[in-house]
């Protein structure tokens, strides 16, 4: 049985050994090429995880158009946020504000004087509304242009990435001997496991 079993474990050895030789040749792409994105070592799944911004990063490494590229959008993307969020807190500091406005009313007892501040804090709130209106559909705007870049800076990414992946793929052609050798050994144990009295 010892016989057997290390008789199979050399030939599935030497199937493997047959089947990774084109592994062995030079590899002409990315995936291969990186540490950081392949990795033979015990990590967490996700630290090994192939993604299309790993495989970018790496293929924009070397060159200077795409990092450039790169460096533009993530600082335009971290300007806007800034700037977005200065104009922001302004607008929430005042919305909060008439929201306050609102609910203390409800302890002033005399109804006539509550309904009166209730129509100056309205006509108040509507008045900035009218005044920064063109405000928020600036920031609409911009919000919505963000969205626009992300989405074809994301299509561009994939793209530049598709042919890396490809070309991991056709490095790493999959046969199906090893996968038949393991499904035969199964099966001859599953029989001799029958078999036995």
């Amino acid at each position: 049985m010892k016989k057997m079993f290390f008789a199979s474990v050399m030939a599935l050895s030497l199937l493997s050994c047959r089947e990774n030789k084109s592994d062995n040749s030079p590899a002409d792409n990315v995936i291969d090429n990186s540490d950081a994105l392949v990795s033979g070592s015990l990590k967490s799944y996700r630290d090994d995880e192939v993604t299309v911004n790993r495989i970018y990063f790496k293929l924009i490494k070397n060159d200077k158009h795409l990092t450039a590229l790169n460096t533009k959008i993530v600082d335009t993307f971290e300007e806007t946020e800034k700037t977005l969020a200065v104009y922001k807190n302004i607008l929430n500091i005042s919305t909060s504000y008439y929201q306050d406005a609102h609910q203390q009313t409800k302890s002033i007892t005399d109804s006539l004087v509550r309904q009166q501040v209730e129509k100056e804090i309205t006509a108040s709130s509507n008045g900035y509304d009218l005044k920064i209106k063109n405000i928020r559909e600036y920031m609409d705007l911009i919000s919505k242009n963000k969205e626009n870049l992300t989405s074809l800076y994301t299509t561009f990414k994939i793209r530049k990435t598709l042919p890396e992946i490809e070309k991991y793929q056709n490095a790493h052609p999959l046969q199906k001997d090893s996968l038949d050798h393991s499904i035969n050994k199964q099966n001859r144990l599953l029989e001799e496991l029958k078999n036995l009295r």
